[in-house]
């Protein structure tokens, strides 16, 4: 499989990625093993037509979770079936039990719940979780190198559409906590310590927006949306998780130093 090709870690890295990233997804989809399952997945996602049919094909899943960042629970058929079965209409339904918005996202698209209509009678469906699936596992082999890269990545494919999404800041705040990727890079761009999850829900969200309004200069989290913010957030984060991969040893000027010879 194609390997994503990165010049170095932090900044420099991340504007190497940024500048070739278009090319190197072509390149990448095209490998041997992606295209194989894309293909696959195009030719036999249009007869599908329950939950049990989609867990039983193993390529049409593997695709199916990849593309919302799930293929960790490839071997989880069980649940996913369910969750599947369940939709996302009823309030108590499995996917809407999870902070982790992907979840619900993943059910909802291919809609085999009650009262649901299958996403694959939708124009142009097949292709959209394809190109998901694609863009997401190029983040998850670029991960292997490097782990803050992979973050990246997703922050900037997916945060907009969630500060984009129905529902109130609160609601919006809740479901960045509630995805690791999008938490992980949130926590290290605020300055938040690695503890802080075991916090009070309520009060996390309050540090959420206070830390937001103070560094990013965000007070609705729609504006993160805007390239000219989400481009600050990427490299608030890179420039914090630089300073901790330094070590808290180092003075201020020989960790300025080292970040500007970056």
């Amino acid at each position: 499989m194609y390997q994503p090709v990165l010049v170095s870690s932090g900044l420099v890295g991340w504007q190497f990625l940024q500048r070739t990233y278009d090319q190197q997804l072509a390149t990448f989809s095209q490998s041997t093993q992606v295209k194989r399952d894309t293909d696959h997945f195009i030719a036999k996602i249009g007869s599908i037509n329950s939950a049990e049919e989609l867990v039983s094909d193993r390529q049409v899943l593997s695709v199916a979770l990849g593309a919302f960042g799930l293929s960790d629970d490839i071997n989880n058929r069980f649940f996913i079936q369910k969750m599947l079965e369940e939709g996302t209409t009823a309030d108590d339904a499995l996917a809407n039990r999870f902070s982790d918005s992907r979840y619900r996202d993943f059910s909802a698209a291919f809609g085999l719940g009650p009262n649901e209509i299958p996403g694959s009678l939708r124009p142009g469906f097949a292709e959209e979780i394809v190109s998901r699936f694609q863009a997401s596992s190029f983040e998850i082999e670029t991960g292997n190198q490097d782990e803050s890269m992979r973050i990246a990545l997703y922050a900037e494919r997916t945060l907009p559409d969630v500060v984009q999404s129905e529902g109130s800041d609160a609601s919006k705040w809740f479901s960045i906590m509630g995805q690791p990727p999008l938490r992980s890079l949130f926590e290290t761009a605020l300055g938040l310590p690695e503890a802080f999850g075991q916090v009070d829900i309520d009060q996390q969200l309050l540090v959420f927006q206070d830390r937001a309004e103070r560094i990013l200069g965000v007070s609705d989290p729609a504006q993160l949306a805007d390239e000219e913010t989400l481009d600050r957030l990427i490299n608030t984060y890179f420039a914090r998780a630089q300073i901790e991969q330094i070590g808290g040893g180092a003075s201020g000027a020989a960790i300025a130093l080292t970040l500007l010879s970056g």
